[in-house]
């Protein structure tokens, strides 16, 4: 009566979700953890965790996340409390409030973008569970006349 297929047959048709994929938040959402994800996150919703993407991250304009979050890039319009580590490009959109230290290769910045923190730029980003402190960024060296002069790495 109905077509029944072996259960070999339901998995080979059943296919994981694609790598390259986007997984969202939407808005009204609340979520209490950490999103662990190899696709694209977009949070529009709440989120009190921690971010750890191996792609880009979006925090839309009405996104919350309080936690830290870890990408390849990043776009936030919304408001993140929390350190933000990106490998490649963060963007702090117009409108957007972090609260929390930024680690990335490049940062662009737009005029109504409010961030409170310290900002850390290097082409390799340092893993999340290292703090960097202000005594080991900074060095003294000798300049051409012999004063001191602050280098930073």
């Amino acid at each position: 009566m109905f077509n029944q297929k072996s259960k070999s047959e339901v998995l080979r048709n059943e296919s994981p979700a694609p790598s390259g994929s986007a997984s969202i938040i939407a808005s009204g959402t609340s979520l209490k953890g950490d999103l662990n994800s190899s696709g694209d996150i977009r949070i529009d919703g709440i989120l009190t965790g921690n971010i750890h993407c191996s792609a880009k991250v979006v925090i839309g304009a009405n996104g919350v996340v309080e936690g830290d979050i870890v990408g390849l890039q990043a776009d936030i319009m919304g408001k993140v409390t929390g350190a933000i580590r990106v490998k490649e490009l963060l963007q702090l959109k117009g409108g957007s409030t972090v609260n929390g230290n930024l680690y990335a290769a490049k940062l662009q910045i737009e005029t109504n973008a409010n961030f409170n923190g310290q900002c850390h730029m290097s082409a390799e980003t340092p893993p999340a569970s290292k703090s960097a402190s202000p005594a080991t960024e900074t060095k003294t060296e000798k300049s051409i006349l012999g004063q001191p002069s602050l280098a930073v790495k």
